[in-house]
């Protein structure tokens, strides 16, 4: 999608810190964390929120799990993380692009605040 912000750092044209890349998952820091390690975990390809998960693009997320599997490894988070996706302007989704915040580096307490 030519307008869409994640699409873009995905596709290089907007910079951004590189974590994690393959065929399917882009993962870049957030330039706002909310923990001491703070990733932005996308699929490559558009899906705008997760209610548009389908039969069609569930692939795509199963990529983006295997990498914060990934991610989590290469980072050392042995001590746990949180995956979080907001969904619609009620969940807080701020950017029209599925995507999963991978926070860790700090005792996460529930609920968030």
């Amino acid at each position: 999608m030519s307008d869409c912000l994640f699409c873009k750092i995905a596709a290089g044209e907007i910079p951004s810190t590189k974590v994690y890349e393959d065929e399917k998952v882009y993962a870049f820091l957030d330039i706002e964390p909310k923990a001491p390690f703070h990733a932005i975990v996308i699929p490559k390809k558009h899906i705008k929120s997760a209610a548009e998960i389908n039969e069609d693009n569930s692939g795509e997320i199963s990529a983006v799990f295997k990498a914060v599997s990934e991610i989590a490894k290469r980072e050392n988070l042995e001590n746990g993380f949180r995956v979080v996706n907001n969904c619609g302007a009620d969940g807080g989704q701020t950017v029209g692009h599925i995507h999963f915040h991978l926070l860790a580096g700090r005792s996460l307490a529930w609920p968030p605040g």
